[in-house]
C-alpha cells in the first residue's frame, strides 16, 4: 500500500496519482477490485472475483437480475441483458429431505429408481395418480410426528432443564394436532421479517384462533451473534409465544438445528417466507418442505419467484411501491392474511365425509410434483456442470 494511504478496516482504499516505487503490479492488482459503492473509489472483494473468474452465476434467476442491476458497472457500456453474469438456480438433495413415508408412496406409484431420476418432470407427474386418501394419511402422520417431537422436547427441558412454566408453554405444548399448522424456520435476520406476520395482531389473533377452524404457526431458528437486529427479531417473536392472545397457537422451538428442521419441513402443513424483496438471494427451505406435500406460502423472491406455478402454493404480494419500507410491510402483512382468510384456510378446512379436503391435496401434489424435479440437487449439480465446468474446462 503507498505510503500516502491510510489503512481502513476490512477494504483497501483505492489510492490514485501515487507513485508505486515497486512497479505497476500493485496498482493492476488494486485495480481489478476497484469499484464504487456510492463511498467512493474502494478495493471490492466481490468486483475482484467478478473480473478474475472465467464463469459468473447467480443462485436464482431473480437474483440474476438483481445482481446485473448491481454490478454492471463493471462493464461499462455493456447492455444488461449482455453482461456475463448467468444463473444456476439452487437446489436440495430429496432423499435427505424427503420422508421416509413418502417415500414408500414414491416407491410405489413411481418405481423404486425414482431417486436416479429425480430431476425428471415426466416422471413426477404419476404423483397426481396417488389416491388422495393414501397421501393424506401421510401427512397426517407427518404432523403427529412434528407435534409428538415438539412436546417431548418440552418434556425434556421442563425435567432435565428445570426451565420455567412459560418457556415449556412457549415450545408448543398447547399446540393443537389437528388445526393447520404453520412452519417458519430459518435464520433470523431483519430482511426476513420474522414478525410481519405479527403486523395485526389483532386480526391474527382472529385467524389463529377461529373455533371451527384453528390455525398454529410454529418458529424455529437462530440469529448470527453478530446480527443485533436478527437477535432482536427472534426475541420478538418469542415474546409473541407467550402472549396469551394467541392462547398457545404460536409456538418458538429452541436450539434449530438439522433434526428439527427435518421435523418442521416434513410435519407442518404450510410453509411461510417474508423476505423484504429483493433481498432473498434464493432460500432453500420451503424446497425442503414442499417436496414433503407443504405448500409454500412466500413473497415472490428467490427461488419461489420461479417456482410459483399458480396451484403449487400461494405468493404474497402486497403490491406496495419497494422504496417505502413501512407501507410495503402494511400491504405485504395484509396481503399475507387475506390469503389466510380468504383462500388457504378455507382450501384447508374444505373436508369430505371422509375428513379429506379435496383442494388441499390437489395443491399438495402439484407442490410435489413441481418443485422436486426442478428444484434438486441432481439437477443443480448437472447443470453446473454442463452450463458452467464442462466450457470452463474446456476453454483451458
Amino acid at each position: 500500500m503507498p505510503k500516502a494511504c491510510s489503512p481502513a478496516t476490512r477494504r483497501i482504499l483505492i489510492c490514485h496519482n501515487v507513485e508505486d516505487h515497486e512497479g505497476g503490479g500493485l496498482n493492476r492488482f488494486l485495480a481489478l477490485g476497484a469499484h464504487d459503492s456510492g463511498g467512493g473509489m474502494q478495493f471490492n472483494m466481490t468486483a475482484l472475483a467478478m473480473r478474475s473468474a472465467a464463469n459468473i452465476n447467480a443462485v436464482s434467476r431473480l437474483h440474476g437480475d438483481v445482481t446485473r442491476q448491481m454490478w454492471a458497472g463493471i462493464w461499462p457500456g455493456v447492455p444488461q441483458d449482455k453482461l456475463p453474469i448467468s444463473h444456476v438456480t439452487n437446489g436440495v438433495h430429496v432423499p435427505t429431505w424427503v420422508a421416509a413415508e413418502l417415500v414408500e408412496l414414491f416407491n410405489e406409484h413411481l418405481g423404486a429408481s425414482w431417486p436416479a431420476q429425480q430431476d425428471d418432470a415426466a416422471m413426477w407427474d404419476a404423483i397426481l395418480s396417488i389416491p388422495d386418501e393414501d397421501l393424506w394419511a401421510v401427512r397426517q402422520s407427518l404432523r403427529a410426528h412434528l407435534f409428538g417431537f415438539v412436546r417431548e422436547r418440552a418434556r425434556q427441558r421442563w425435567t432435565e432443564e428445570r426451565v420455567s412454566i412459560p418457556r415449556v408453554v412457549a415450545a408448543g405444548t398447547l399446540l393443537d394436532p389437528t388445526a393447520l399448522t404453520i412452519g417458519f424456520a430459518r435464520r433470523f435476520t431483519g430482511y426476513k421479517r420474522s414478525d410481519l406476520v405479527f403486523t395485526d395482531a389483532e386480526r391474527l389473533a382472529r385467524i389463529l384462533n377461529a373455533a371451527s377452524r384453528p390455525v398454529q404457526i410454529v418458529f424455529a431458528g437462530k440469529a448470527h451473534p453478530a446480527d443485533d437486529v436478527g437477535k432482536h427479531n427472534l426475541q420478538r417473536v418469542y415474546r409473541r409465544a407467550l402472549d396469551p392472545l394467541f392462547a398457545g397457537r404460536v409456538a418458538f422451538v429452541d436450539d434449530y438445528d438439522m433434526h428439527v428442521a427435518h421435523f418442521l419441513v416434513q410435519g407442518c402443513d404450510l410453509w411461510l417466507n417474508t423476505p423484504r424483496k429483493p433481498y432473498e438471494a434464493s432460500g432453500t427451505s420451503g424446497m425442503k418442505a414442499a417436496i414433503n406435500g407443504v405448500p409454500h406460502l412466500s413473497i415472490g423472491d428467490g427461488w419461489w419467484a420461479e417456482g410459483f406455478t399458480g396451484s403449487n402454493g400461494w405468493v404474497i404480494d402486497g403490491g406496495a411501491p419497494p422504496d417505502n419500507p413501512d407501507a410495503t410491510d402494511g400491504a405485504d402483512a395484509n396481503a399475507l392474511y387475506r390469503l389466510l382468510e380468504e383462500e388457504v384456510v378455507p382450501a384447508y378446512y374444505d373436508r369430505n365425509a371422509q375428513g379429506i379436503s379435496r383442494r388441499w391435496m390437489a395443491v399438495v401434489k402439484e407442490a410435489i410434483r413441481t418443485v422436486a424435479p426442478q428444484f434438486s440437487a441432481r439437477r443443480m449439480v448437472k447443470e453446473y456442470g454442463q452450463r458452467m465446468y464442462a466450457p470452463a474446462i474446456s476453454a483451458r
